[in-house]
């Protein structure tokens, strides 16, 4: 699965994360005196509304220290491993990186714009006609300027909104050939090893069917997983400053930074939660598809011989696949059960946390609208596993199928659930 896309996986992967914990490490610690010796201003300011929020100091220093990062580590493997599918891998995979990182930045410059717009709109309607009358007695021209205050914010959005649509368009399509590609990768290598696996059950689902899901799961949990990471990156000092607008907790009373060790506490408490209840589903998704396959097997050895596929012999194999399904049912009730009780608190969840800051007022209608929008964000990326459970409920399944082919051509025993079948 990884070794026909990425050089030497297993060294390749911890060299990516030891690499990149260095690399945010050095970005984080000495960002500021990188910047001065190149000339350019990093202090803190007042964040910048619209477009102009990609092209500060800040991040053009970030364009250019990305660029060079990710250069020389591919220009390492390219030298030290060399591989058919380099360009893709490394490469491609650093674009994607980038451009999902760029993507959440789009959804930050959103969340600055909101402020301005809703502590306007909240000035507006405190009391009706209040902009008109506190400006030269409700003139038309504190109206109109009032509008065009509005107006003018909306057209920042519109411009955000349309740098958004472009940014994801051209992400999913590279990740659609990437993808495509690292299945490509990954059928050339099976076909080669075909005659030390073909003794597999269901061994051609697996070229066919097994690799094609694995590539479209990887194609939505793969980028999930990297927009979840980045905008945990993006977001917890949002929501690390938001917080000094709240200053208690119900029941818990005041702490520091409450925000973020809420978002944290409550993620942490609903991936535990569904991790508990949906531990049988992986294996049993991994009997469905071998039960599925026995039966189809059977199916298509009986278009060739009159022996098999008899009327006895396949309502067997189909009572196998409705007992897997049942199963499948049952424990899929209480696992959804126990994931829809946690999404439908979870809507409500930042309010509660909001109750006594709101009660005195002590925010305005714009930082409301921001913690909102940044809670959001940062509890989404602590429930990766919430959200996306019955996906990696699905990949493991594919995951496990595609085990007995590796270990085929290692020739090594194949895992217990397999051995049965040879």
């Amino acid at each position: 699965m990884f070794k026909s896309f990425f050089p030497n996986p297993k060294l390749f992967f911890l060299s990516v994360v030891g690499y990149a914990a260095i690399c945010v490490f050095i970005w984080y610690v000495f960002n500021e005196q990188i910047g001065e010796f190149l000339g350019l201003d990093l202090t803190d300011k007042e964040p910048v509304i619209g477009l102009g929020h990609f092209i500060t100091d800040s991040f053009l220093l970030f364009y250019g220290y990305y660029l060079v990062c990710t250069g020389l580590f591919a220009a390492f493997w390219f030298t030290a491993a060399k591989h058919e599918w380099q360009w893709w891998s490394i490469a491609g995979s650093a674009f994607i990186l980038f451009s999902t990182y760029f993507s959440v930045q789009v959804s930050v410059a959103i969340n600055n714009w909101r402020r301005p717009f809703f502590d306007l709109v909240q000035s507006a309607l405190k009391t009706p006609g209040s902009e008109a009358s506190e400006n030269t007695a409700g003139t038309e021209e504190a109206v109109s300027n009032f509008s065009s205050g509005l107006v003018d914010l909306i057209i920042i959005f519109s411009e955000i909104a349309f740098l958004a649509i472009f940014v994801y368009v051209v992400t999913r399509f590279f990740v659609s050939h990437f993808i495509f590609r690292w299945r490509t990768a990954m059928n050339s290598y099976y076909t080669r090893q075909w005659n030390q696996v073909r003794h597999i059950e269901g061994a051609s689902q697996r070229i066919q069917e097994d690799t094609m899901r694995f590539a479209s799961i990887m194609e939505s949990l793969g980028v999930s997983i990297v927009d979840s990471i980045m905008t945990l990156f993006a977001f917890l000092p949002v929501l690390w400053a938001l917080s000094e607008y709240v200053s208690e907790l119900p029941i818990v009373g005041e702490i520091a930074h409450p925000l973020f060790y809420a978002a944290l506490v409550w993620s942490v408490f609903g991936t535990g939660l569904l991790a508990l209840v949906g531990i049988k589903l992986p294996g049993l998704e991994f009997k469905n598809q071998r039960v599925e396959a026995a039966f189809r097997k059977e199916l298509v050895y009986g278009e060739d011989d009159t022996l098999r596929a008899e009327p006895i012999k396949l309502k067997d194999l189909f009572e196998n696949v409705r007992k897997n399904y049942f199963r499948l049912y049952f424990h899929y009730m209480y696992f959804n059960v126990a994931r829809m009780l946690y999404l439908q608190a979870d809507n409500i969840f930042v309010y509660v946390l909001l109750i006594p800051t709101i009660a005195v007022g002590a925010i305005t209608f714009g930082v409301l609208q921001q913690i909102l929008t940044a809670f959001g964000q940062v509890s989404n990326s602590f429930q990766y596993l919430v959200n996306s459970w019955t996906t990696i409920i699905e990949l493991l399944s594919v995951y496990k199928r595609l085990i007995s082919f590796e270990a085929a051509i290692k020739h090594e025993p194949l895992p217990p659930i397999d051995q049965f079948a040879t």
